[in-house]
């Protein structure tokens, strides 16, 4: 997708992932800058802080939460928010029992966001935030270096000013913050390589694989 700069906003024990992570920027030839906070500044803040990277020209940027797993659209998000051409897009996906969450409500027949409704009692919709956004430069106007939530503060500004959509994640997603929700998420993500890149996979005639899907790190 043509991403060559990635920013971590870390707060806890940064010098270990500095150590593990600095070797990927040659083998993958990006630049792994660590945006260090002093205090937690929730969702939005570490886009303030690290400004000087995110607005040093005109290109969009990603923004992920670190506590999902899905089949990353990248390209696909990337053209679908260039070619709206507003402010930001946010990644839905779509769950059986809204009302645990927080839904994405749509103009209609739009992907342009109206508004969100926190667990709604009443049917409204069914797509829900995936954790995942691709946002236009101009939104670091909109955030102070502060404390921010993103979904509460920013994201509802900019529905209300029409700058922001969705954008329709198709395959599996997993909020995997709980170790019991990783260990489901990495059986998604084993299912979704079995069908798209089954090559990939340890062969079943392997002494070592047990039945399921098997991928052995090189």
């Amino acid at each position: 997708a043509g991403v060559t700069d990635i920013v971590l906003a870390v707060n806890y024990k940064p010098e270990v992932m500095v150590a593990v992570l600095k070797k990927y920027e040659v083998k993958f030839g990006i630049t792994i800058t660590f945006s260090v906070e002093k205090e937690p500044l929730g969702t939005a803040g570490p886009l303030a802080l690290a400004r000087e990277v995110l607005g040093k020209d005109d290109s969009p940027f990603f923004v992920l939460n670190a506590d999902v797993t899905c089949e990353y659209p990248f390209e696909k998000m990337r053209d679908f928010h260039i070619g709206h051409g507003n402010e930001g897009t946010i990644l839905a996906t779509k769950v059986e029992e809204p009302s645990k969450y927080g839904v994405i409500v749509t103009q209609s027949n739009s992907t342009r966001i109206e508004r969100f409704v926190e667990k709604p009692v009443e049917f409204v919709g069914n797509r829900i935030n995936a954790g995942i956004y691709i946002f236009s430069p101009s939104i670091l106007d909109r955030i102070e270096l502060r404390p921010t939530s993103i979904e509460k503060e920013i994201f509802p500004k900019m529905a209300s000013d029409q700058q922001l959509h969705t954008f329709d994640l198709d395959g599996f997603w997993m909020d995997v913050g709980q170790p019991k929700d990783f260990l489901t998420g990495t059986c998604l993500y084993l299912s979704s390589v079995a069908k798209r890149n089954p090559e990939l996979l340890a062969p079943a005639s392997e002494e070592y694989v047990n039945g399921g899907n098997v991928l052995v790190d090189p």
